[in-house]
C-alpha cells in the first residue's frame, strides 16, 4: 500500500535523524546542532503529518467502514492524538533556530519525546497489522 510506504519512510527518516541528534550530546549551542534540529523538527511533523493523513484521518472523520480497522483506531485514537500534541509542543520550542542558544532542557526533552515516539509507533502498528490483512 503506497500510503503506508510513506509513512514508515517519514518514519524512518525521522528516527534516523532522532538517533542522529542524540548522538551528539553534550549539547551546545552551535551550528550543528541547531542545524540537525532544525532538520529534526521539520522531519517530525512531516512524519506526524503523515501517519494523520494515512492513518487516523478515516477514523477521525468517520469515513472508515471496516469494523476491526475502526475498533483498534478508535482505541488507541485518544493517546495518538496526546503525542500529537507532544510532538507539536516540542516542534514549537526548537523549531526556530534563530532562537535557540539554550539547550539546557534539549537532553530531557528529546528524552521524554523518544518515550512518546516508541508509544506512537507500537500503537500505529497495532492499526499497520490490521491494514495489511
Amino acid at each position: 500500500m503506497a500510503m503506508l510506504h510513506t509513512l514508515l519512510e517519514t518514519r524512518n527518516e525521522t528516527l534516523v535523524l532522532y538517533s542522529q541528534l542524540v548522538g551528539i550530546r553534550p549539547f551546545k549551542p552551535k551550528l550543528e546542532v541547531q542545524e540537525l534540529l532544525q532538520e529534526f523538527c521539520e522531519s517530525l511533523v512531516d512524519y506526524t503529518a503523515s501517519a494523520h493523513f494515512q492513518l487516523y484521518r478515516f477514523v477521525a472523520d468517520g469515513t472508515e467502514r471496516r469494523k476491526d480497522i475502526k475498533r483498534i483506531a478508535e482505541g488507541i485514537y485518544p493517546r495518538i492524538s496526546a503525542i500529537t500534541q507532544q510532538i507539536l509542543d516540542f516542534n514549537d520550542k526548537y523549531e526556530n533556530e534563530e532562537q535557540l542558544d539554550d539547550f539546557s532542557s534539549l537532553d530531557s526533552d528529546l528524552s521524554m519525546l523518544g518515550e512518546a515516539l516508541a508509544e506512537r509507533i507500537q500503537q500505529e502498528d497495532k492499526i499497520i497489522e490490521v491494514l495489511m490483512r
